[in-house]
């Protein structure tokens, strides 16, 4: 089922809009009624042109106008939209409907978590999910006030929740009772949000610097419920956070977060009633790794900060999605920076933004932050609009200053609480407040592709100068057009041979700085540095300052120098980083020129074992190599096998040269393994698994190191580490292992998803029979993703060897998987496709076999939209007959 396509260029506003809609809920497990009544108003401008509703699987059973019922000639009903061609003006719309929650396994609209005798009802509406639930203008430019009633058999539905404040309950005859919610704030409809059934809670209070007493309630199933405590207090802190860093204060009287197995996304932000996916708001140490504790932190703030950057200051129209993710992952960012590792942080960020984003922008599935056009809107919640467009904003906040930022962030809350708004609106809010032009950033939004910066630098000994050439330049794409020179902010600082940090001098300017942001806001710019006395070593990108790909003339051994001695925590794991990917390129090519640059870096990471002060979480990283879809991004044509081989020989070649202080220091760490959850702790157990990772692809003796290990583990991280050891690296204790794993935690859903995923990532020929197997295990569920992304997306995302297998088998099991999921989940379905996206890169064997399973697909009868809309953007370069372009 191929959708038309959405263009940014047809917007229109809304002709109607709703000043208010109440919602009347009698709700059940196999059939829900819904009442809905609407005040419309019509824009005077567009007074010739009807009103239309949307409704997808919505049954009608009766619809009134200001009052009176309407015979079926008053009204049509075309595919998923409701026309009432004869209003006008203003009038008061009311609807009765049936929806059916137990079949909507599709999770958009008002849908079942868990079992039909002791499963709850839940909602999920972003982006075009309201519609599935009752007929309305389900539009983001379209903002209501909204008061909610529900009512439910008791026994059956204890909790009846909704989004804004409790407005009143009681009981009703037959065991029933009612609870209604109103929301003093005008919202979209993809915020709207109820949840009912049997579920327990917990709860605290935070008193807002304004002053007002909000009630905090975290509900979830009641074995989980003491898993939530972790979360409670993240949620405290993410509120004072926003109230001193941005000035933001909570405005309803009560914050309710409700966790399930049964989510397609990470969390929902509807305002007062966050939806969460389980395992991004249960967190004990015997059930969540040092990771899952940063990820609960980090996903509950962003939702939380949904609040104004989303739901008080809103999207005009799904174009504009960066607006509210991008600037909320920023947000996030810092905060999360703030609470316990920077450098960790931003390492893990960048990590990420490298291996989805960067190869997103080299495919077929390329497109800008803010897109123009679109198929289905739930396939742009990419890398892209999250990740790229929160660097956006940091290279926005980075140019303007902590203050400037701030000022830019009141004046645009200022102007625009209860508005729906654009990135132009943004934009023109930050230069206001800073009397700044700030228009030629909107390229960065409007631009598909990663813009490379090359740094080429000469030094002049007589005249005691280094003049350094910025350029910029683009790598082609699937969607070229026409380029523009970006804003670039580049932070540099310069270093002497020894480590040593040098004053900036430049153009004939004196100062007495160490560090420069230089915006390279043109195709190329000179820079001249003064009085050196020998050519320096130029870090750029300090912090990562722009999301581009450096292509930086130098020498390895200048890499070595920041490696061992960048203050700057992150420019030192990426100097770290440049040297294993040149050491991962000369291993590939034979190239036995890698062998002084391994010996440097070896000695350089000798001494950074003995550091004091160097933070255990960077070196960890130091030490963890990059993985083969990131490392094989760099190359014209990705050989996994050979890839997996390179790396893997790299990656002993290390360990074996570190034999002796990994095992120092995996020693001298042992008392963080029975430490807490702090940032010190998790950094320290970080680097001890990092060490005994390395010990076993050193020699195969570790492996009874990491059993004991295993059976001596006192928390998750340390217990999944050791797993991982012993089944990557093929031991004979790792079947036991696995079987103990999965009989300690055969009830914790969200812990043996991790153990899915440690089998579906063993890179092996035959980690597809295993995988294959593990779908018919008892804990696996092809309707739930949060499975089929352990186990499946895990297989094909993530072990290239086993997905990329010659004869073609992982490609076909995905595809199979893809058709089977589609009738169920196709959002889920649709992002398993992504895994084939690349497959233009790969050997003309494997691409021919990729492309067949991609046309297999896209002929097969009935198949979503949401599967379709990336089948046609991956396959859309291809010759008209099918045939493949060299």
């Amino acid at each position: 089922m191929k959708k038309p396509l959405t263009c940014i260029e047809d917007y229109r506003p809304p002709a109607w809009r709703m000043q208010t809609i109440a919602l009347d809920f009698d709700l059940d497990v196999e059939q829900s009624w819904v009442s809905a009544r609407l005040h419309v108003i019509q824009d005077p401008a567009q007074a010739d042109v009807g009103l239309r509703l949307d409704g997808e699987n919505v049954e009608l059973l009766e619809i009134r106008l200001d009052g009176r019922v309407l015979a079926s000639d008053e009204y049509r009903i075309e595919g998923a939209l409701l026309f009432l061609d004869a209003v006008r003006g203003e009038a008061v719309i009311e609807t009765r409907s049936r929806i059916r929650p137990a079949d909507n396994k599709a999770m958009q609209g008002l849908y079942l978590s868990g079992g039909t005798e002791q499963g709850f009802l839940l909602s999920q509406c972003e982006a075009e999910g309201f519609r599935h639930i009752t007929w309305s203008i389900d539009r983001p430019d379209v903002l209501a006030r909204y008061t909610v009633t529900l009512r439910a058999d008791r026994a059956r539905f204890p909790v009846l929740l909704a989004g804004g404040n409790p407005d009143g309950a009681g009981e009703l005859a037959d065991g029933r009772h009612w609870a209604r919610f109103v929301d003093p704030q005008p919202k979209p409809s993809y915020l709207f949000a109820i949840v009912a059934g049997r579920l327990a809670v917990i709860e605290d209070r935070h008193c807002t610097a304004e002053g007002r007493l909000v009630s905090l309630k975290i509900w979830a199933p009641a074995p989980l419920i003491a898993r939530c405590r972790y979360a409670l207090d993240c949620l405290k802190a993410a509120m004072l956070w926003d109230e001193q860093r941005f000035g933001r204060n909570y405005r309803l009287d009560v914050f309710h977060v409700v966790a399930t197995d049964d989510f397609t996304m990470g969390a929902m932000e509807n305002t007062g009633l966050n939806i969460f996916n389980s395992k991004y708001l249960l967190a004990d140490p015997l059930h969540a790794t040092d990771d899952d504790y940063r990820h609960v932190l980090a996903v509950v703030a962003h939702e939380y900060f949904h609040n104004w950057t989303g739901n008080r200051v809103t999207c005009r129209d799904w174009f504009q999605l960066c607006l509210k993710e991008g600037l909320t992952v920023y947000r996030e960012q810092e905060f999360v920076s703030e609470q316990t590792s920077r450098t960790l942080r931003r390492i893990e960020d960048v990590r990420v933004l490298w291996r989805n984003q960067f190869s997103e922008d080299a495919g077929p599935l390329a497109h800008p932050v803010r897109p123009s056009q679109y198929s289905e809107i739930n396939n742009f919640y990419t890398a892209t609009v999250y990740e790229k467009g929160a660097e956006i904003v940091r290279m926005l906040a980075t140019v303007l200053g902590r203050d400037g930022f701030r000022r830019g962030m009141d004046l645009y809350f200022d102007r625009h609480d209860g508005a729906a708004v654009t990135v132009e609106d943004f934009l023109a809010a930050l230069g206001d407040a800073n009397q700044r032009e700030l228009s030629p950033w909107l390229a960065w939004y409007t631009q598909a592709g990663t813009p490379v910066l090359e740094a080429q630098g000469a030094f002049d000994a007589q005249t005691h100068c280094y003049t350094l050439e910025l350029t910029q330049s683009f790598a082609p794409v699937a969607t070229a057009l026409p380029r523009q020179a970006l804003p670039i902010p580049v932070a540099l600082a310069l270093f002497d041979a020894f480590g040593n940090r040098l004053k900036i001098e430049r153009n004939g300017v004196a100062g007495d700085i160490d560090e420069a942001v230089i915006l390279l806001d043109r195709p190329r710019m000179s820079l001249t540095f003064r009085h050196l006395d020998h050519a320096p070593i130029v870090s750029l990108l300090r912090g990562y300052s722009a999301p581009v790909r450096i292509a930086q003339r130098g020498d390895w051994a200048d890499l070595v120098v920041l490696a061992t001695h960048e203050d700057d925590g992150f420019n030192r794991w990426q100097a770290a980083d440049g040297l294993i990917r040149h050491l991962f390129m000369a291993e590939l090519q034979g190239d036995a020129r890698g062998a002084p640059a391994f010996g440097a870096w070896m000695t350089g990471l000798r001494r950074a074992f003995d550091e004091a002060d160097l933070d255990p979480a960077t070196l960890a990283e130091m030490l963890t190599l990059a993985d083969e879809i990131t490392l094989g991004e760099s190359l014209a044509e990705i050989d996994p096998p050979a890839i997996h081989a390179a790396r893997s020989r790299l990656e002993c070649s290390i360990a074996q040269a570190l034999q002796t202080e990994l095992l120092a220091c995996y020693e001298q760490l042992a008392a963080a393994s029975m430490a807490g959850a702090e940032p010190v702790a998790q950094g320290q157990r970080r680097l001890r698994n990092a060490c005994l990772g390395l010990l076993c692809r050193a020699d195969p003796q570790y492996h009874a190191l990491a059993h004991r290990h295993f059976d001596d583990a006192v928390c998750l991280s340390d217990k999944l580490a050791a797993l991982t050891c012993l089944v990557h690296g093929q031991a004979l204790a790792a079947q036991n292992a696995l079987d103990t794993f999965a009989a300690d935690y055969s009830t914790a859903a969200t812990v043996m998803d991790r153990w899915f995923s440690v089998q579906a990532t063993l890179p092996t020929a035959n980690a597809l029979e295993r995988v294959r197997a593990l779908t018919r295990h008892a804990a696996f569920r092809w309707d739930n993703p949060n499975k089929v992304y352990a186990l499946l997306l895990a297989f094909a995302l993530r072990n290239p060897v086993g997905f990329h297998r010659e004869d073609g088998a992982g490609y076909e099991f995905i595809a199979d998987s893809i058709r089977r999921i589609d009738r169920i989940t196709p959002q889920v379905a649709a992002r398993l496709t992504t895994a084939f996206a690349a497959w233009r890169r790969y050997p003309p064997t494997l691409r021919e076999r990729m492309h067949a399973q991609l046309m297999r697909l896209q002929e097969a009868a009935a198949m979503s939209a949401d599967v379709t809309d990336i089948l046609a953007r991956s396959l859309a370069h291809a010759d008209e007959d099918g045939s493949l372009r060299p």
